[in-house]
């Protein structure tokens, strides 16, 4: 879904998305270093997922421009750092389908387990998680927004061994860069390693062809894989 964004389906046809950026609601603050690069390529009312998670509050992970029309379905049920209550209130989003977790929760959401982890993204949004998320026996860990954290190696592998692990490379703003990034997946040794939070907007940066090239260099068996808006990868 491009920047941090994910739909993830399973084998029964029940989705969980987390972090969709599907407006351009950053260009307004600074117009050319957040300018969206990356086309629109869904209007929010077009998606319609069973449940839907924001990791911060941060536009680019919980969009207010779209939120309202992502949860005007009556179906979706979001999942969101306590950092995004304001909005939830402001936006009057039903509260009935809206529930604030924090590192250590687990949640069942049908075919979804759902186990909430740590996040450092500073000052920034003190309050960001990051997520482990099981379903048709695969365990994905997108760790969110944040900075290199190898001590927290045991946090990660806490459900056991990573089928895919999806991480920041763009080093700004408090998030992990390239070389960090592959310092990570040295650490957890993930099946499958996605990088994520580049490409959206200027201002945001990251060097996905660095990226590749490190890990060539220094885990030259680690599997990987870039996808683009819209694509797809089975499980």
């Amino acid at each position: 879904m491009g920047q941090a964004g994910y739909v993830f389906k399973s084998k029964s046809a029940q989705t969980l998305g987390i972090d969709f950026y599907l407006s351009n609601y950053l260009a307004s603050d600074d117009p050319v270093g957040f300018h969206r690069l990356m086309p629109e390529i869904f209007k929010p009312e077009e998606i319609i997922v069973d449940n839907l998670i924001a990791t911060h509050f941060h536009r680019d992970h919980f969009d207010i421009d779209a939120m309202p029309k992502l949860m005007d379905n009556r179906v979706t049920k979001l999942i969101c750092a306590y950092d995004c209550q304001r909005d939830v209130e402001q936006l009057k989003l039903d509260p009935s389908r809206v529930t604030y977790v924090r590192p250590g929760d687990h949640l069942v959401r049908g075919d979804f387990d759902i186990t909430i982890i740590k996040c450092d993204h500073g000052q920034l949004a003190p309050l960001a998680v990051g997520v482990i998320i099981e379903f048709d026996g695969k365990r994905i860990v997108e760790v969110g927004d944040t900075c290199l954290h190898l001590d927290w190696k045991d946090e990660y592998l806490k459900r056991g061994p990573i089928d895919i692990l999806i991480a920041p490379i763009n080093g700004a703003w408090g998030n992990l860069n390239e070389q960090e990034n592959v310092e990570l997946a040295k650490a957890l040794k993930p099946g499958l390693s996605i990088p994520c939070h580049f490409g959206m907007c200027p201002a945001h940066r990251g060097d996905p062809g660095l990226w590749m090239d490190l890990m060539k260099q220094q885990i030259p068996t680690q599997k990987y894989q870039f996808l683009t808006l819209g694509e797809g990868l089975e499980l």
